[in-house]
């Protein structure tokens, strides 16, 4: 397998991919654990730097204006450039599940505060919903949001929120009408800083280690009105939002994962002797890898069809959710051969070890892959239909 992401790209995308690989391997190196809040924001602002870290926010705003389509596109290539897989999902994150809500539907205060300084890598964003007893049910958050005179207080707590550690600001999804249902969340822009906000440890994963992740506690955080972002009452607009674009574009940096691993699992089959012969030319080694191949492809097909329609205007609730089952599931089982493949060497420190460990929050994260297909069933009208928000 050689470098070769064909998809339709015109010349500047292909361009654009083949940069964020070069830079990505020369400048975003790291022992892949989150150690050192320093090192990691000196290389997110070589990120903001290259453009990485605001693709799809509008040029007025900082960013670099892409649609949906060539902002997969970017993520893929940071995926198969960076070795670090925790780092590009912290961009993606910061990208497409706090950015873009401001870009949708933040007052122009609001951009104008905020998205200079997301874009540029100068600052980092965080979106903060799951809970304790809310992970998959986002209707069910015990974060609350009591309306006093000029604002609103915060109480409540959020766990495992990716860039907690290092965020400047979050967009927290508090329940302002507990008993509202779907109109009853609201979204807020919640300054890092602000008093009472407080963020526990760095937590320890068995994936995705380079991409900080804390705890978010609120103890009466006193947050202005014009901290609300969009309207009283349109929180949970704003996260199905957010996960459209979080389940197709952020999915891509996994595609580009998996295209390193495969291309080094074809060429240690190459290389690698037994009996006599290289073991690709086993039966049982070459058609497993074929298998690999075809799961990253028929998954790369179904994230780049979510994409476009993504970026046409056209995404339904189905494309986003297909496309999150089919590259988390390949990226797991192309992970687990990649390790079979090598043998002893699989087990040890590596990619192949690497992109399983990566891989298997993809499963959950973002609405686990049972919720999504509990979605995909609502919208083809089948199974139980019930008020609710699920991830």
């Amino acid at each position: 397998m050689s470098y070769d992401f064909d998809a339709g790209f015109d010349a500047d995308t292909e361009e654009m991919r083949d940069m964020v690989v070069r830079f990505a391997r020369r400048e975003l190196d790291s022992p892949g654990r989150f150690a050192d809040a320093e090192d990691f924001r000196r290389r997110w602002r070589l990120a903001g730097k290259q453009g990485l870290v605001g693709t799809c926010v509008p040029g007025d705003f900082g960013g670099s204006g892409l649609d949906a389509v060539a902002a997969a596109a970017t993520m893929e290539a940071l995926g198969y450039g960076c070795a670090d897989t925790g780092f590009a999902f912290s961009v993606a994150a910061h990208l497409f599940a706090a950015v873009m809500p401001i870009v949708e539907f933040g007052t122009d205060r609001q951009r104008g505060a905020w998205l200079p300084a997301l874009c540029s890598g100068e600052r980092i964003a965080a979106h903060a919903i799951t809970e304790p007893e809310a992970g998959s049910d986002a209707l069910r958050l015990r974060t609350r949001a009591r309306g006093v005179d000029g604002g609103y207080v915060l109480s409540g707590s959020k766990c495992f929120i990716t860039n907690a550690p290092v965020a400047d600001v979050f967009v927290v999804q508090a329940a302002t009408d507990p008993r509202g249902g779907f109109f009853g969340l609201t979204t807020f822009l919640v300054d890092a800083s602000t008093a009472g906000l407080t963020v526990g440890r760095p937590l320890d994963k068995v994936g995705l280690r380079g991409s900080p992740t804390a705890d978010v506690h609120f103890d009466d955080c006193l947050v202005p009105a014009d901290a609300v972002l969009g309207a009283e009452g349109s929180g949970a607009t704003i996260f199905s939002s957010s996960m459209k674009w979080e389940r197709t574009c952020l999915f891509a940096a996994y595609l580009g994962a998996m295209r390193r691993v495969l291309e080094s699992t074809v060429e240690h089959a190459r290389e690698r002797e037994q009996f006599g012969s290289p073991i690709g030319e086993f039966q049982a080694v070459s058609h497993r890898i074929v298998d690999m191949l075809g799961r990253y492809e028929a998954a790369r097909l179904l994230l780049y069809r979510a994409a476009r329609a993504l970026a046409d205007g056209t995404a339904d609730e189905i494309g986003p959710a297909l496309a999150k089952i089919a590259v988390s599931e390949a990226a797991v089982q192309i992970g687990l051969d990649a390790v079979q493949l090598r043998g002893a060497l699989g087990v040890m420190d590596g990619e192949a070890e690497a992109l399983l460990r990566d891989a298997l929050p993809a499963r959950i994260f973002s609405g686990t892959n049972e919720i999504q297909k509990n979605n995909v069933a609502r919208a083809l009208g089948l199974g139980r239909r019930r008020s609710a928000v699920r991830r």
